[in-house]
């Protein structure tokens, strides 16, 4: 199985391509089209701000290569959020994103007794399909994050800071996940195990 992580210079990559190899697949870290139509696996990691994210895609060429891919895709946190329409981070009337799922990504409300970020453990809600396959109903996974998609009919996990969220979502061969998979112990491994062995 040839798996791929996509270099836009967007954070985390290391730490995703550490988790990878404790599952026994050495992936390639690659911007470069061809590689990514071609792989059998794509993960798309991001920390950071959503402008800054979207500004690098679009030098490297990526926003209209990412759209065209077909195999089974994996956003993981800001990778999550730039697969929606708009994002409110970046400065007056926000930040355009790829599109390819029908949200808009906000930021967190400050609420008495919840911190922005939200920063640390929290249970997954009401999780659905292959990717939490053998997990229980309400694991526990790691998330780093002051923006959030908000729950729709594209949404396969919930998490609340305190209102719902999107924890996790799909359209078609595009999934995103908001938390940290390499960083939520046993369920990271266990939904990137999952994400590994899906059917195409």
């Amino acid at each position: 199985m040839e798996v791929v992580v996509v270099d836009y210079k967007g954070g985390n990559v290391q730490s995703v391509l550490f988790a990878l190899e404790r599952l026994g697949v050495a992936a390639t870290l690659t911007a470069d089209p061809a590689l990514l139509r071609r792989a059998d696996r794509v993960l798309f990691p991001g920390e950071g701000e959503a402008s800054s994210a979207m500004q690098a895609l679009r030098a490297s060429g990526l926003v209209e290569v990412l759209p065209t891919l077909a195999q089974p895709f994996l956003g993981i946190c800001l990778g999550m959020q730039l697969l929606g329409q708009r994002s409110a981070e970046g400065g007056a009337g926000g930040t355009p994103l790829l599109g390819l799922l029908p949200f808009a990504v906000e930021q967190f409300v400050p609420t008495p007794g919840f911190k922005v970020p939200h920063m640390g453990w929290n249970t997954l809600h009401n999780p659905q399909g292959p990717l939490f396959e053998g997990l229980s109903a309400e694991a526990h996974v790691y998330f780093v994050h002051s923006y959030a998609a908000p729950v729709g009919a594209y949404t396969i996990a919930e998490a609340r800071h305190p209102t719902a969220f999107s924890a996790a979502v799909q359209h078609g061969n595009f999934y995103g996940v908001q938390f940290h998979v390499e960083k939520s112990g046993p369920a990271g491994t266990r939904i990137l195990q999952n994400f590994l062995n899906l059917k195409c």
